[in-house]
């Protein structure tokens, strides 16, 4: 096997450049001049026998090579200053690297403010969001892209183990001035001569909601069909009509809209931890994901 002759300063120095997408940034930011700089990044490319970037005049971007060193870099980085810092940190789950994949609608809300009371706690653990589609969160899992999946999906693929740990209700999302806005609750049937806005079929939240609207009988007609939630609630705020959202998708405190529950039927989605079959997670992650549990627990409730 082949020598790897790299050292740190090097791997460094690409991190650098790659995050900053500049070398006079990275450069900067290192304390080392740009010919310096692009003498370490020249020699690293020389060892590994490809390009890392591409450059023009204007931007610096990562090859698809570079992309996948990218991480590898990381990790190895991660891992030496964990090996710096000391065993007991590890042991503690004080440092660390935690990777999570999850579905738009709690990363759009939700995570921010999870991420954000973790990080107060723990510092020195980093935390990356991956937000996608159900099925890429399992295909993430899948690849060991992550260290754990949020999304309601995951206990339908081989290979991955599915944690049910938040029961997460369709909500009728609508202006705060609307008429049915101090409802405890709103019946499907009296919807028919609202207007209603869905996210489009390919989406896993409107499957959900059709096959369960359609053992109830019912058939809301939509005035407007979109690809996205986020795109979904400004259209709400527009006042182009109401929505059915998973509650974790609007927050509690949203200035313009408020979210009623729906019956008849009731629709719900089971948010779960995914993980890969017969792994076990770190201990960083699963602090992280104790810390999770604990806040969607206290969502359950929401504020009045």
């Amino acid at each position: 096997m082949a020598r790897i002759n790299f050292d740190l300063q090097q791997l460094q120095a690409f991190v650098a450049v790659a995050e900053r997408g500049s070398f006079r940034a990275a450069a900067d930011e290192i304390h080392l001049s740009s010919p310096a700089l692009s003498r370490r990044i020249e020699r690293l490319e020389t060892i590994l026998g490809a390009k890392l970037f591409n450059c023009t005049t204007r931007d610096v971007k990562l090859t698809p090579l570079g992309r996948t060193f990218l991480e590898r870099a990381r990790a190895a980085l991660d891992d030496l200053e964990a090996a710096m810092l000391g065993i007991s940190d590890i042991a503690g789950s004080r440092i660390g690297r935690v990777t999570v994949a999850c579905v738009p609608s709690a990363a759009l809300h939700f995570l921010p403010s999870v991420v954000s009371s973790f990080s107060e706690k723990f510092p020195k653990i980093r935390i990356r969001l991956m937000d996608e589609a159900a099925g890429q969160v399992v295909a993430s899992v899948l690849a060991g892209e992550c260290d754990f999946g949020i999304a309601f999906m995951g206990n339908q693929v081989p290979g991955v183990d599915f944690l049910p740990i938040h029961d997460d209700e369709f909500v009728l999302a609508m202006p705060r001035g609307h008429a049915m806005a101090k409802r405890r609750s709103v019946a499907w049937a009296d919807l028919a001569d609202e207007k209603l806005i869905a996210v489009a079929r390919s989406s896993g939240n409107r499957q959900l909601l059709d096959d369960a609207l359609a053992r109830a009988g019912c058939n809301p007609s939509y005035r407007f069909e979109v690809s996205h939630i986020a795109t979904l609630l400004g259209m709400v705020e527009a006042g182009l009509g109401m929505a059915a959202v998973p509650r974790l998708a609007l927050p509690a405190n949203h200035p313009m809209l408020v979210g009623v529950s729906l019956r008849q039927p009731a629709v719900s989605r089971q948010l779960g931890l995914t993980t890969l079959r017969g792994a076990t997670l770190s201990a960083p992650s699963q602090v992280f994901y104790e810390h999770l549990r604990a806040a969607l627990q206290a969502k359950k409730k929401p504020k009045a």
